[in-house]
């Protein structure tokens, strides 16, 4: 009887399978719009979905293979979410960031997959930059320097990017050119290009076709759930995929994120490769405006520090620069 009892507890092997069957679907739908609501910058929505890929990832006692990228995705963009964050703790050790915790995860998607090495290597060396910017920009340059000797081995391939950081945090200053161009927003933008090949690999995700299905046969459309994959716009999608297009005087080819660290000299010189892509737009009144308070306030030269303080809009340093250039000969004339 006890032990009729106790058999009348457990689930059958059957009911068993088609739990954890359930549970992959909704695992990979909730990664899905994990993807879409951080491609669209829709905060509340991306949370919602992260508690729910949460609950989903703590329930696996083991990460099956064939689900073994789409946890680690949903841990990435959660990690990469709360990356300015520092008061975050996704790992035992406190010393960790959010943005090292999601280096980790990263690390784990690069072995996962082989065909686009260019891009891991720009979104691993943006993810490197801005763990270490994060601290600065917080006043922590000890932490910085600490995160700096985590994050390095000895390899003769890191040695460049390595030297470099090294040499910014001993600046104490987080508005040096290195940090300006290869900034937390390039890192998002990266991010999404990623993001849109893998939504783009998992179109016919079977919980995201039968929702698909069932909105359709009501009537609404299905609008709302085909329409939003994530798709960068056009000037984003130009930038995501790493070319650069020669601009006004300079002569350009397709680079990684490390061949544009040429000395931090080189940074500043060519920073505005980085942003040539990026389609131009005229300077308004109020931007004019900005920069003469911001050039009042700090001086000719120190675009950087005119360029946080002013909040300006897809802007960069180099561009304030030359727009000083311009409205001194506009002045003049």
């Amino acid at each position: 009887m006890a032990a009729a009892a106790a058999g009348g507890n457990s689930a059958p092997p059957a009911e068993v399978e088609v739990e954890a069957v359930a549970a992959s679907w909704m695992l990979e739908f909730s990664c899905c719009c994990l993807c879409r609501h951080f491609g669209d910058e829709c905060l509340a929505e991306f949370q919602r979905w992260s508690d729910v890929a949460y609950a989903l990832i703590n329930g696996l006692s083991k990460i099956p293979t064939h689900q073994k990228k789409t946890v680690y995705l949903c841990q990435l963009l959660i990690r990469i979410a709360k990356g300015k964050k520092l008061e975050c703790h996704f790992e035992n050790c406190k010393r960790i960031s959010p943005l090292e915790s999601a280096l980790s995860f990263w690390t784990l998607l690069e072995r996962e997959e082989i065909q686009l090495e260019k891009l891991h290597k720009d979104i691993r060396q943006l993810i490197q930059i801005q763990i270490v910017a994060v601290y600065m920009e917080s006043g922590y340059f000890k932490e910085a320097a600490e995160a700096l000797e985590r994050l390095f081995t000895d390899s003769e391939t890191d040695k460049p990017l390595r030297m470099k950081l090294a040499t910014v945090i001993k600046s104490k200053d987080p508005y040096v050119p290195l940090l300006q161009t290869f900034s937390y927003d390039f890192l998002i933008r990266k991010i999404k290009s990623y993001i849109e090949l893998f939504m783009k690999e998992n179109e016919t995700n079977f919980l995201l076709q039968a929702a698909m299905k069932e909105v359709e046969s009501q009537g609404l459309g299905a609008i709302a759930l085909q329409s939003k994959t994530v798709n960068a716009d056009e000037n984003d999608k130009k930038n995501l995929e790493l070319k650069q297009r020669p601009h006004a005087g300079g002569k350009l080819g397709e680079r990684t994120v490390l061949q544009s660290l040429n000395g931090l000299q080189n940074v500043e010189k060519h920073g505005h490769a980085l942003v040539s892509v990026r389609k131009r737009q005229r300077w308004t009144y109020n931007e004019d405006l900005k920069l003469k308070l911001g050039v009042k306030e700090f001086g000719v030269g120190n675009w950087a520090k005119i360029l946080v303080h002013g909040d300006f809009s897809n802007r960069t340093s180099v561009m304030l620069k030359d727009r000083w250039r311009t409205l001194c000969k506009i002045q003049r004339s």
